[in-house]
């Protein structure tokens, strides 16, 4: 059975955020809330939590995984990112945006997409998944909660216990989360093409 972490929204209880990130540290899986909607999370060398990912969702290998990062110092060990594609980037987070950009030799090749050699990255504006960030010292490799028979993701975190509550370990609820997923921008041939509309303002891309 997955734990459920009934944390606060502005103030997220330190003892629950560490008890969250011990089981990510012991190769568990998670949902917790973003600044879009609920995401599912694991460390960056957990492959049984990659593989979890992958089953629950249905994804073929060519889904880009993102990588959740606290800031642009950590973004920057995981991606190439050249000056004029950084502001772009710096003007627009944090913020509800995942970047498509080329992956450095940091990313396990399994994370990568398989001919292009990149990844997604973002930078949440959300108080508890910069906390988690905080304590783990290191991205969450993450997807979007979105379940294979479902039009939208789960919004509370009652339900996403309540569907997966024997293939994931903990649910962090920190009060309803949105159902848009981040604005994807592919930048890793240096101009920015619009992948996915979604949460993010595409007025500075367009």
């Amino acid at each position: 059975m997955a734990r459920y972490f009934d944390v606060h929204p502005d103030n997220p209880q330190k003892r629950s955020i560490n008890q969250v990130v011990e089981l990510l540290r012991q190769d568990g899986l998670i949902a917790y809330p973003t600044d879009s909607c609920f995401a599912l999370g694991c460390q960056l060398g957990n492959r049984d939590g990659i593989d979890r990912i992958r089953q629950i969702r249905q994804l073929d290998d060519r889904h880009h995984f993102t990588l959740v990062c606290q800031d642009f110092a950590q973004l920057g060990q995981f991606v190439y990112v050249d000056n004029d594609v950084f502001r772009a980037i710096k003007a627009v987070t944090p913020g509800s945006y995942t970047f498509i950009l080329p992956a450095t030799k940091e990313v396990p090749r399994r994370m990568q997409h398989p001919k292009k050699k990149t990844v997604g990255v973002r930078i949440p504006d959300h108080t508890v998944a910069q906390a988690l960030l905080a304590e783990l010292g290191e991205p969450l490799l993450s997807s979007t909660l979105l379940l294979p028979d479902q039009q939208e993701p789960m919004t509370q975190g009652w339900e996403i216990k309540e569907h997966l509550d024997t293939v994931i370990d903990a649910v962090i609820d920190s009060g309803e989360c949105g159902t848009v997923p981040t604005t994807v921008i592919d930048f890793s041939q240096g101009e920015p093409e619009i992948i996915r509309e979604g949460a993010g303002d595409l007025s500075r891309f367009e």
